[in-house]
Parts: structure tokens; sequence; C-alpha cells
């Protein structure tokens, strides 16, 4: 990164109101940031209309500031940033790094996630239809150091596991996105849940592409409800209760196995942030199930996942 400076992110994307997993990554980010004497910026990933209520944006910006979580510059929309993502697709698409790709999930499905349409040998041109743009990811067993996790090594295959960066709907995806904003915004350590691990090889190579080394990662346990499953909107998880938020935050310290002090509980949300503040240790966050009982009705999943 061409900066030495510590810069983090919190990046929502807008399909619902915050709720208590968001605001354990969210004030993870902030603690990391704060730490390290950094910056911490807020990104909203409004990417698709189409699942975006339009009320949630504001209320997920109300959250944060109840919450006292203020960002250290103004608050950035991709929405308003098309024209970034179109400049870094035709870059990639110039120089080999990406291609046209017309075929549908079903016919990857049915030829072993080959392309039928020879797409990425430039078989898909502008003018056949409607059709995708997918990277076109290089074998490779990526290794990297994770914050929190350790060594990590994630095998991405060419071909079999291109991402799409934009979809044939005409909606630029979140592999290019993040990234491409990522590099803009000169972020140099991204904190965020383990539910997005996985995508991390993909978007390493995406960096490079672009011409940018990756940041540092550090994927804390995603919130868990009773049922096992990730807290979200597709999970019917509870928005975040804006009238208590030093009670909010005293929860999610303890998921992140900060162990506030009990009195912090009937604090004020200046008081726990300022204690969590001087006291943040990122070796506490709990990496298995268990650690973390009483959270919503949830508890931290594994981070090995």
């Amino acid at each position: 990164m061409a900066t030495s400076r510590y810069r983090g992110r919190f990046a929502p994307s807008p399909t619902g109101p915050l709720h208590f997993g968001s605001l354990v990554t969210a004030l993870a980010s902030w603690l990391e940031a704060k730490s390290a004497r950094g910056d911490w910026l807020v990104r909203i990933e409004d990417l698709d209309p189409l699942r975006e209520p339009p009320e949630a944006t504001g209320q997920i910006l109300h959250s944060l500031e109840c919450h006292g979580l203020f960002p250290d510059e103004p608050v950035r929309f991709q929405s308003r940033r098309h024209h970034a993502y179109q400049r870094a697709i035709a870059t990639l698409l110039a120089h080999g790094k990406a291609y046209r790709c017309r075929c549908s999930r079903k016919q990857l499905k049915d030829n072993n996630g080959h392309h039928p349409n020879q797409c990425r040998q430039g078989g898909t041109r502008p003018g056949d239809g409607p059709h995708a743009v997918r990277f076109a990811l290089e074998d490779e067993a990526s290794h990297w150091q994770d914050d929190l996790l350790g060594p990590q090594t994630q095998r991405v295959q060419a071909e079999l596991d291109d991402p799409v960066i934009l979809r044939k709907e005409g909606f630029y995806a979140y592999q290019l996105a993040v990234v491409v904003d990522d590099i803009d915004q000169g972020i140099t350590h991204v904190v965020r849940g383990s539910d997005l691990l996985d995508m991390t090889a993909q978007q390493q190579q995406i960096f490079r592409a672009l011409g940018a080394e990756p940041p540092h990662w550090l994927h804390i346990p995603v919130i868990v409800n009773e049922q096992g499953q990730k807290l979200s909107k597709q999970t019917h998880a509870p928005a975040l209760d804006d009238d208590h938020p030093a009670r909010n935050l005293f929860l999610a310290l303890q998921a992140l196995g900060q162990q506030p002090v009990p009195t912090l509980a009937q604090a004020t949300v200046e008081e726990v942030l300022s204690w969590a503040e001087a006291h943040w240790q990122r070796s506490a966050i709990p990496l298995t199930s268990g650690q973390a009982h009483g959270i919503t009705g949830g508890t931290l999943s594994p981070s090995d996942r």
C-alpha cells in the first residue's frame, strides 16, 4: 500500500438494518484502527438495488452514530462509483485478466465448470448478446498470514473458480468493487467476518492484477443464532435496539472475548468505548464456538468453518 498509516473500514451492504453480528464486526474494525492510531472509514456497499430497501442505508448510519462509531472521513457509497469499476474492468479486459462470458450456470454445471462457449479464449465478444464479465484467475496455492487465524492457504483454479465481476444484468459484483475501493481509499487492514474468508485468495489476485498489494486480513468468527446460522436478514436476525447502545456495545465486547468490567453494562456509550480502546486485545477474540453464550440467543461460530 502507498501509505504506512493504518487505514481500516467497515463496509456493510444495505440489505436491512444492522444486527448484532454487524455491530461486532464494526466494533472490532473500529478498535483495531483506534489501537493502531489509524483511520476508520465507513463504506456502504450498495451495489444491488433489487435487494436494498430504500430505508436501510439511513438505518445503518443511524445505528453506527447511536453506538458512537463515527468514521474519520465522509461515508463512501459504491452506487456513486460505477465509473471507477468500469475503468477497472476495461483495464483487466485490455490486459487479458478478464473475459466476457455468456455461459449460464446450468451450462457451466453440466460442463464441470468449464466454459462450453470457450469464453476464456475469447469465445464471447461484445456483440454476442447478454453476458457477464469474469476475472481470469491463475492456478495458485495462495498463502498469507491472517492477523487472528495465523497462516492460511487456499487453492484457486483457473476457469473453474473465475468470479463474476460484472453481472449480466449490468450490476458490478462485490469481488471487483471491494478491491477497487480498498485500493482507492488506501485501505491497509481489513477486519471482517470469517464467512468471507473463502474469497480472500481470489481477491488477492484481483488486487495484484490492478497493480496493488493486498491489505492485511483479520477474519473474526461470525455470530450465529440458536440454529447455528449466521445472523443475517435471511435468517431473520433482529435489528439492533438503538435505544440501548451502551448495552449492545457491552455485549459485543463480551462476544469479542474482551471481558468488560460489569459496571460498564450501565455506563454511557463514551465510557464503554473509552474502556474498550484502552483494553483492546486482539488475542482475546475467541476462535471456536461456545465462548460467547447468551448473545441475542447465539454463540460465536468456529473460525475454521
